[in-house]
């Protein structure tokens, strides 16, 4: 069987930073996020935060894929905050990540070579800062089955990548698993060898 690739690394805690360049400050934040409107109320959150503050640039991936990805130079010169920033995320092969940089300006102008260095550093320590967890993308089935074929079923809970989610007693039993991509052709190919008993699955977003 051919192993899919099914980790990803995302953030478990956030991590903060501060970078000083010829009197401006840039303060990078570096989030968990899965959603827009994650990103929206974080990044608002520090603009209520920092009133005073120039620009709030920023860069996310929010799915596990790397297809939701965006970069904000918030009036900075193109390509001069948000490409750094999402850089960043991407040579640690991060997903579900926001990771923002304030800046406040100092009197000096930094040039455009500046600026990439001062928002690519301001991110990259932002990132180590951050606590990183490995997760899995995972799919929940739910299986209905006769008692007497319960005790076969429930086995299969035990098999590396399987986890119970929750089980139902009525005229049969139903209980649904939350199962690991990797794991998933083993385990249906276990039930479908089990007699009367069906498979429903759903993604889990």
């Amino acid at each position: 069987m051919e192993h899919l690739n099914d980790a990803f690394i995302t953030l478990k805690k956030e991590g903060e930073s501060l970078f000083k360049d010829r009197g401006s400050k840039f303060y990078g934040y570096a989030f968990h996020a899965k959603t827009e409107e994650e990103v929206k109320n974080k990044l608002d959150a520090l603009r209520a935060e920092h009133k005073q503050a120039r620009h709030v640039c920023y860069a996310y991936i929010l799915d596990t894929d790397g297809y939701v990805v965006r970069a904000n130079d918030d009036g900075e010169p193109s390509h001069s905050a948000g490409t750094p920033i999402l850089n960043q995320i991407k040579s640690e092969e991060l997903v579900q990540i926001l990771v923002a940089v304030v800046r406040y300006f100092g009197g000096t102008k930094l040039g455009v070579s500046g600026l990439i260095n001062a928002y690519k550093i301001a991110s990259e320590e932002a990132i180590e800062q951050a606590t990183k967890q490995t997760l899995y993308k995972t799919e929940d089935i739910t299986v209905r089955a006769p008692f007497e074929a319960m005790n076969d079923v429930m086995r299969l809970t035990n098999n590396e990548g399987v986890t119970l989610v929750e089980q139902h007693y009525e005229e049969d039993v139903t209980i649904t698993l939350n199962v690991r991509l990797s794991s998933m052709p083993m385990l249906l190919n276990e039930l479908k060898e089990l007699h009367r008993v069906t498979i429903e699955s759903k993604p889990v977003e």
